[in-house]
């Protein structure tokens, strides 16, 4: 079984491998459908700072599932990035 570490998340070695795999289809600069951008720091972090990230992600009440049609995250990549956003979510 692997463990999950979810401690001292990095933006650039953990984050940005999770999004590119699942949100960038949808959510990257050239893409940008529903109007959303994942891709770069700033514009993640606006999705950060609203709490849609987390939301969308965790498929809670109110936010649209993501990624749209397709399977629900996995809890590990679900909890290194809401331990990075509980971090506050460092540029690193």
């Amino acid at each position: 079984m692997v463990d999950c570490v979810t401690t001292n998340q990095s933006y650039a070695n953990d984050i940005v491998p999770i999004l590119q795999t699942n949100c960038y289809v949808c959510h990257a600069q050239g893409v940008n459908l529903g109007n959303v951008t994942l891709e770069g720091y700033t514009s993640l972090k606006t999705y950060v700072n609203n709490g849609k990230l987390v939301g969308v992600i965790n498929h809670n009440s109110g936010f649209p599932a993501m990624p749209q049609g397709a399977a629900k995250l996995s809890s590990c990549n679900i909890s290194k990035i809401e331990q990075w956003v509980a971090d506050g979510a460092p540029d690193n």
